[in-house]
């Protein structure tokens, strides 16, 4: 019996593909018009805001921030004597505890101890003063966008005056060119309803230079009272010197600010605030009918080894501060302020020492210090 023919062996084609030989599939087929007028809509206006080359313009409430907080004197001054010790313990992750100690001052407790503790995604810091008033805060960075910030603050009851408490709840997204923030205080639902104070902000950048924002605020008390709203609109300008900022209250108000490097050393700011109506008497989420304006000019000049800011307003009030340092671990800091309208005056004069051992020096030649989400 004759053997079966053996079968045709197959040959294997090595040869490199050409792109002829390549098939490309086609495109998805059109299913919805109305859906894919839509994301073509959205993948032509992405691409459009990253031809811009927009960066992000951060929040509305930061709008002013060169000018209200490196020039002028905000939350700087005081009166009496002050002694700071700070000490860091390590630089990642970030351990610091500081005791401050002052008298002479009606703002200002006796002792005050701070502690701080943060990571590059998380921030924890708690402060007690003598007079059993205390504050902490926790800030979270969910992710390299999106993060969160709580805030306590309880106040006890003093000179026949009740005790008060806030809670401050915040979530910040920040995106390529945008910032969304939402911001609540003392919300609660305890009183047959939602109650407390609500913010929302969104600030997106039109151009390098221009960002438009708008910011909504709604209060609602407890006690039977109505809820009140506000809206505010707010632009800023950036060019290579100098910033301009502008924000309209649409109840009646009004405040620019302008802020300018003369030099490498020195920056000087302008703010104008203007009230130019008020709310009725229904909806007085921001003070009675008033007509007032306040212009306030500021300067700040680096030295070498020191800073000094003045600033003076159209009221007659006249501040300072000269903040030194002596040596590198000890700070002088001396803050004057006159009140010409009130016939009132203050001084004050602080010393701060940082203090750090051997193995935070070693650490800070090894370790990137830790960035917390402040």
């Amino acid at each position: 019996m004759a053997a079966p023919p053996l079968e045709k062996s197959m040959v294997v084609d090595t040869s490199p593909l050409t792109t002829a030989d390549i098939i490309v599939a086609p495109p998805p087929p059109r299913t919805n018009a109305i859906a894919d007028t839509i994301l073509d809509t959205y993948h032509a206006f992405h691409e459009r805001r990253e031809a811009l080359g927009l960066s992000n313009p951060g929040p509305v409430d930061e709008i002013a921030k060169e000018v209200q907080r490196s020039v002028f004197l905000t939350n700087q001054t005081f009166s009496g004597l002050r002694a700071e010790l700070n000490k860091s313990f390590s630089i990642y992750p970030l351990f610091q505890i500081s005791h401050a100690f002052s008298t002479g001052s009606q703002m200002l407790s006796p002792y005050t101890f701070l502690a701080l503790y943060g990571t590059d995604n998380l921030l924890c810091q708690a402060q007690l003063d003598s007079d059993a008033s205390f504050s902490a805060r926790f800030n979270s960075r969910l992710t390299n966008r999106f993060i969160f910030k709580s805030n306590v603050q309880m106040q006890p009851a003093q000179m026949g005056q009740p005790g008060a408490a806030q809670v401050s709840l915040e979530q910040d997204y920040r995106g390529s060119d945008f910032t969304a923030q939402l911001k609540s205080i003392n919300p609660s639902v305890l009183e047959g309803g939602l109650t407390g104070m609500f913010i929302g902000s969104y600030m997106q950048s039109i151009t390098p230079a221009l960002s438009l924002g708008i910011e909504g605020v709604y209060q609602k008390p407890g006690g039977g009272i109505g809820p009140e709203a506000a809206i505010s609109y707010a632009a800023r300008y950036k060019s290579t010197d100098w910033i301009g900022s502008l924000q309209l209250l649409t109840q009646g108000g009004l405040q620019g600010t302008y802020w300018r490097r003369l030099t490498d050393k020195v920056e000087t700011g302008v703010d104008v605030n203007l009230q130019f109506a008020g709310l009725s008497d229904s909806n007085a989420m921001l003070g009675g009918a008033k007509k007032e304006g306040v212009a306030t000019l500021g300067a700040k000049y680096e030295f070498s080894r020191s800073i000094y800011r003045a600033q003076v307003d159209s009221q007659g009030k006249i501040g300072c501060l000269l903040e030194k340092m002596i040596a590198p671990p000890v700070r002088v800091t001396f803050a004057g302020e006159m009140d010409h309208a009130k016939n009132s005056a203050k001084i004050g004069i602080a010393v701060s020492i940082e203090a750090s051992g051997e193995e935070l020096m070693e650490q800070q030649d090894k370790i990137s210090p830790a960035s917390p989400p402040f």
